[in-house]
C-alpha cells in the first residue's frame, strides 16, 4: 500500500502506538482531531465499564510540526490511563506473572496463539489479540479521513443489525446524518429498530451473554478509478475486504448486494449505466440508480457510493462463562476464564470499519493522484476529475 501503518502495544500495556507512513506534507492535524474520533470508538449501548476507565490520552510524537504533517512518518502514542494497575503484571522487565491463564476461551485467539508461539499463558496472546488495538487503527484512520476530506470523500457507518434485530432498510444515511447516528445509543439510523436493538442488548446482558451484528459502511464522493483490474492484489474490493476482515471478531464482508445477487438472474443483478453530465463530477457524468455492486466493478471504483456490510460475531468473553474449554496444563474440562467485557461492541466496530475503509481509500487515492504535498495531491485530483466525461481522443491512424 502507498499509505502504510504499523501498530504496537498490548491491551493493558503502558501505551499503544502507531506509525503512519506515506502522508503528503501540509495536511492539517491536531490532537483534538484524533481525540474526537477515538471518543466515537468508545460509543455504544452494551459497552462495559472499561470504556469509562480506558481513556485515550493521545500524544503526537513525530511527523507533525505546528499542526501540519511534514511528509515524514507520523508517530502517535495512546497512553493507557490504567497502566499503574497493570505495571507489575505487564512489566517488560524480567520476572514472572502473578497469575497464569491456562483456560483458553473458545472463539478467541487464545489457544491457537499459545500453540503457535509456544506460550503457556493465554495473556501472552490475548493482550495483543485484544480489540483494544483498534484504538491505534482509529488514530491512523483519522489521518486518512482528514486527507480524504480534501478531495470530497467522506466515510461513515451505521448499525443495520444487532443480535436478532434488523433495521427496516429505507434511505441510506448521508454525511449530514452522522451526528444523528452517533447520538443513537446503538448507532442505528432507524429509530424504531434502535429501540428493539437496545432491548436485545438488555436481554443478553441479563443472561451474561453477548451479541454480534452487522454495520453498513458508506463512502461518499469516491472518484472513479481507484483500484485496478490489472493485478489481483490491486483490486479495490479485495483490498477493502482484507482490511475489513482484519478487524477483530469480524467474520464476513459483503459489497453492495453481494449475497442476494448470487441468487438472481443476470438481468436483475447489475447496475444499469446512465448518462447525466449534471450528475457528480467524480463519475464523469455516468450514474447508476442502484448500488448492487457496492460502487466497485472489476476491482475499480465507479465514481458512485461505495457500500460494504461488515458482520461481527458475538464476543468470545462472556460475563457469565458457560463455554467449555480445556485447561492446557491439566487437560481437564473446565470453563473459559473471564476478563472485563462488553455485551456487544458492534456500534464501536462500525467506527473501526470506517477507519479501515478510509485507510484503503486514502492509500489508493495517493497511488492514483500522487503528490508530495497536500496542495499537489489536490491539484492532481482536480485535474483528473475535470478531464472526466470529455470525449476520448481519436485512436492513432495505424489503429483505425
Amino acid at each position: 500500500m502507498v499509505l502504510r501503518f504499523l501498530t504496537g502495544g498490548e491491551s493493558h500495556g503502558r501505551a499503544l502506538s502507531v506509525i503512519v507512513e506515506g502522508l503528503p506534507a501540509g495536511l492539517p492535524v491536531t490532537e483534538e482531531d484524533l481525540q474526537a474520533e477515538l471518543a466515537r470508538r468508545r460509543l455504544g449501548f452494551g459497552r462495559g465499564p472499561r470504556m469509562r476507565f480506558e481513556q485515550d490520552a493521545v500524544t503526537l510524537l513525530g511527523g507533525i510540526r505546528h499542526g501540519r504533517t511534514l511528509g515524514s512518518p507520523v508517530v502517535i502514542e495512546i497512553a493507557n490511563t490504567e497502566w499503574p494497575k497493570w505495571e507489575v503484571e505487564m512489566s517488560p522487565a524480567p520476572g514472572v506473572p502473578s497469575k497464569v491463564l491456562t483456560q483458553p476461551r473458545p472463539g478467541h485467539a487464545d489457544l491457537a496463539g499459545m500453540q503457535k508461539y509456544g506460550f503457556d499463558d493465554a495473556r501472552d496472546v490475548l493482550e495483543r489479540a485484544s480489540a483494544r488495538e483498534t484504538a491505534a487503527r482509529v488514530a491512523a484512520g483519522t489521518l486518512a479521513k482528514l486527507l480524504l476530506s480534501h478531495i470530497g470523500v467522506t466515510v461513515l457507518s451505521h448499525v443495520v443489525q444487532l443480535g436478532p434485530e434488523r433495521s427496516a432498510g429505507g434511505p441510506m444515511p448521508t454525511p449530514e446524518d452522522l451526528a444523528r447516528i452517533d447520538a443513537s445509543p446503538v448507532r442505528c439510523f432507524d429509530e424504531e429498530a434502535a429501540s428493539r436493538m437496545e432491548a436485545a442488548v438488555r436481554a443478553a446482558a441479563k443472561e451474561g451473554d453477548s451479541l454480534g451484528g452487522v454495520v453498513e459502511v458508506l463512502a461518499y464522493g469516491v472518484p472513479v478509478g481507484l483500484g485496478s483490474y490489472v493485478h489481483w492484489d490491486r483490486r479495490l474490493d479485495g483490498l477493502l475486504a482484507q482490511a475489513l476482515m482484519s478487524i477483530q471478531a469480524v467474520k464476513a464482508v459483503e459489497f453492495g448486494e453481494g449475497w442476494d445477487v448470487a441468487g438472481r438472474r443476470g438481468s436483475k443483478a447489475h447496475d444499469a449505466i446512465h448518462w447525466n453530465p449534471a450528475e457528480g463530477s467524480v463519475s464523469g457524468g455516468y450514474r447508476r440508480a442502484t448500488t448492487r455492486a457496492g460502487g466497485i466493478e472489476g476491482g475499480v471504483s465507479i465514481g458512485g457510493l461505495i457500500v460494504a456490510h461488515v458482520a461481527m460475531k458475538p464476543l468470545a468473553t462472556l460475563n457469565r462463562p458457560v463455554l467449555e474449554t480445556v485447561d492446557v496444563v491439566t487437560k481437564e474440562t473446565t470453563l473459559s476464564f473471564k476478563e472485563r467485557t462488553d455485551v456487544t461492541a458492534v456500534p464501536a466496530m462500525g467506527v473501526v470499519a470506517e477507519t479501515m475503509t478510509a485507510l484503503v481509500l486514502a492509500s489508493e487515492a495517493l497511488r492514483k493522484f500522487g503528490g508530495d504535498s497536500l496542495a499537489e495531491f489536490i491539484r492532481n485530483h482536480e485535474a483528473f476529475v475535470s478531464a472526466l466525461g470529455t470525449a476520448p481522443s481519436a485512436p492513432p491512424l495505424a489503429l483505425r
